[in-house]
């Protein structure tokens, strides 16, 4: 299998997450995840999903579809396609699963999924974050983290001028 085959590999439909999850759990895993558009990829994204994925031993994400992308972020957004978005995704080393979500809130994707870990950044409140009651009602843990200060993509967007 290519490098890049493994990359794709990783992009899975969301109707094909429960077997995965299945032989994961047991297998004794430890699921993570989070969600979110990274619409342009910089070094406080990679920060923030290594520092998730080292939660657990295995890292899913959630990514917004473009339409999604454009109800959170604007008309302007995203800059980069949902396909482009999710293949530079699967290529960091620390995500082994992206699934692409169109509602506003990854909360059925979180109720498919069953997370042992849910993470998002340091500007939410843990009781607030979507999906808090799914993780917590099992037993699992809801954890932020902080933002790498100096890095975003409004403003890495706003520097280039798009």
């Amino acid at each position: 299998m290519s490098k890049l085959d493994i990359v794709k590999s990783k992009i899975v439909e969301p109707h094909n997450l429960k077997p995965l999850l299945a032989l994961w759990r047991f297998k004794g895993e430890k699921i993570v995840f989070t969600n979110g558009c990274f619409d342009v990829l910089h070094r406080g994204h990679v920060e923030y999903l290594a520092q998730a994925a080292d939660l657990g031993t295995k890292m899913v994400l959630g990514l917004n579809t473009d339409a999604s992308v454009k109800r959170l972020k604007g008309n302007d957004r995203p800059i980069n396609n949902e396909q482009a978005r999710a293949i530079v995704m699967a290529s960091l080393q620390c995500i082994d699963l992206i699934v692409l979500f169109d509602e506003d809130t990854p909360f059925n994707l979180i109720n498919t999924i069953q997370p042992d870990v849910l993470v998002k950044g340091g500007d939410y409140n843990i009781e607030d974050i979507v999906g808090y009651d799914i993780v917590t009602a099992k037993g699992g843990s809801v954890v932020t983290i902080d933002f790498v200060n100096g890095f975003s993509s409004t403003s890495i967007i706003n520097k280039a001028g798009l």
